[in-house]
């Protein structure tokens, strides 16, 4: 007996997504579901958006099933399975506003441009190509989407855009030819890049070519450089927004759809986050103020894309990228990609610089830095100065500490050389006194015209060692077998060896006369 249920809840909706569709829970759910408008809004919400389901019934319609082996019997079966969505009334849906076409293969017509046909389409409008019946020029027109036509904030924002991108006039920069923003739909001509975006080359053709990146990376330094001479900082940054045109493949940003003014002070601070989060500054990412450097780190996320061929913080979800963006530090390119000079990765490394002080300081700047690698590697060198000088970007820690070790070995090497050498000499006791010549008896005649030179200091440890000499000799010589000279005429005439050498000689008189008297009474 089926049990009919009042509402199905998110359990039995899961299990009409996800179970086998002869389950009875399924069928009981699908049941309630029929009949069941607010739980049929509820199951579309779950399931998602159906732009996927259309991409996936369109790509397996044209797979060739009958070229692959052993699947050609269930062929047929696909193709009464999926079916390919009618984008007909799709696009005309979304092309409601044109008036009548002048010729029946065109879409239709937009004031004085005739619409050839849909270039692509994003969350804040659609691009078309048309051509400019009065110019006679081919043109992009970019016309906001129907469901923000109505949005005051999604018309001031489109009305940003052409103000910004119109102030910017460089060869890297999409002109803007002309704006209509006061329409029941606003749209902005601007000018047709016949190319593609550097996004899709690098998906079809992978990394690309050391040259190719430094040259593209020149070009949107360039155009960056443009805008922010004009106060315009673009906030939007990516690979998807750098157009390559045919034949020269000359650089072009595009979409100032997030640009802002510096100066715009009511919409510096909104604590909304606002960009692509693969290629967005830490600063973005936290809500906080940004300027131009935040458009450089988004160039060095760019550079990074080019010649790896995924953007530097990858994660599952949105908010994990985030995440990464604001606290992680990216691989260093010379260990993911090959054959890229070392000067690319660590500029690249300084560009992606969470603090923006620590970035370069224009654009100017990094444009510059670009084109002397490019002039370095069209006339490459070689040799010990190279290989020192790729040491030391891939390795500055270790090339400091060692320096900081060479340096302090070789002061101090130093220091020992310069040290003087000092070797004692055996009689300790009279070389710890200044050398002081006098004159001796002996010598008196020859030498009389040479005066010892003796401070006062020196004077008065002189006449002390004297004194000191007198005591002993007097101690020795108590019969007064010797004279002496008064101590103010022995500095003139005695010497401080002869003194010593008559100590000697009543020590030896002594001495014997002790070997002479074996019973030992002194005299």
């Amino acid at each position: 007996m089926a049990i009919e249920i009042k509402h199905a809840d998110d359990d039995d909706l899961r299990e009409l997504l996800l179970s086998d569709e002869d389950s009875a829970a399924v069928q009981r759910a699908a049941k309630h579901v029929e009949s069941c408008e607010s739980c049929r809004t509820r199951l579309d919400q779950m399931a998602g958006s159906s732009e996927l389901d259309d991409r996936v019934r369109e790509m397996l319609s044209d797979y060739p099933w009958d070229a692959v082996p052993n699947v050609s019997h269930v062929a047929a079966s696909l193709r009464s399975v999926v079916r390919v969505p009618d984008r007909t009334n799709h696009v005309g849906d979304e092309l409601d506003f044109l008036g009548p076409p002048s010729h029946p293969e065109l879409l239709g017509r937009l004031g004085r441009y005739e619409i050839e046909r849909v270039i692509g389409q994003g969350g804040m409008g659609i691009v078309l190509k048309a051509h400019d019946s009065e110019l006679n020029r081919p043109v992009a027109v970019k016309v906001l989407a129907k469901h923000l036509a109505h949005s005051g904030a999604a018309r001031a924002r489109f009305a940003r855009e052409a103000k910004a991108a119109a102030a910017v006039v460089h060869e890297h920069v999409v002109a803007i030819h002309n704006v209509d923003a006061d329409r029941d739909h606003p749209f902005l001509v601007m000018q047709f890049v016949a190319g593609e975006s550097l996004q899709s080359r690098v998906d079809r053709d992978g990394p690309l070519h050391v040259k190719e990146i430094l040259r593209i990376g020149i070009q949107a330094a360039s155009g960056l450089s443009a805008a922010h001479e004009q106060g315009v900082v673009h906030r939007d940054v990516k690979p998807a927004n750098i157009l390559l045109e045919n034949g020269v493949e000359r650089v072009l940003l595009t979409d100032f759809g997030l640009a802002r003014t510096v100066d715009d002070a009511s919409l510096t601070q909104t604590g909304v986050i606002a960009g692509t989060p693969h290629y967005m500054s830490p600063e973005q990412a936290n809500g906080q103020p940004t300027d131009h450097r935040t458009d450089l780190f988004s160039l060095g996320a760019v550079l990074y894309f080019m010649a790896t061929g995924h953007p530097p913080f990858r994660a599952e979800r949105a908010m994990g990228v985030l995440n990464r963006v604001c606290h992680d530090r990216q691989k260093p390119l010379w260990q993911v990609a090959e054959n890229l000079p070392d000067e690319l990765s660590v500029l690249v490394d300084r560009l992606l610089e969470k603090q923006p002080a620590k970035r370069f300081s224009s654009a100017d700047v990094v444009r510059d830095q670009l084109n002397k690698m490019l002039a370095q590697l069209q006339q490459p060198k070689s040799g010990f100065g190279r290989t020192l000088r790729r040491f030391s970007m891939r390795y500055p820690r270790r090339l400091v500490a060692a320096g900081v070790l060479v340096a302090t070995v070789s002061i101090a090497a130093l220091v020992i050389a310069r040290l003087p050498d000092v070797t004692p000499t055996p009689d300790s006791t009279l070389q710890s006194t200044p050398p002081v010549v006098i004159p001796s008896e002996s010598t008196s005649a020859s030498t009389s015209s040479v005066l010892p030179v003796l401070d006062a200091q020196e004077s008065a440890e002189f006449a002390a060692r004297m004194d000191e000499l007198r005591t002993r000799l007097d101690a020795l010589n108590p019969h007064e077998a010797f004279s002496f000279l008064p101590t103010s005429e022995l500095n003139q005439t005695e010497t401080l060896q002869s003194l010593h050498q008559r100590l000697e000689r009543l020590q030896e008189n002594e001495t014997n006369e002790s070997q002479f008297n074996p019973s030992g009474d002194q005299r």
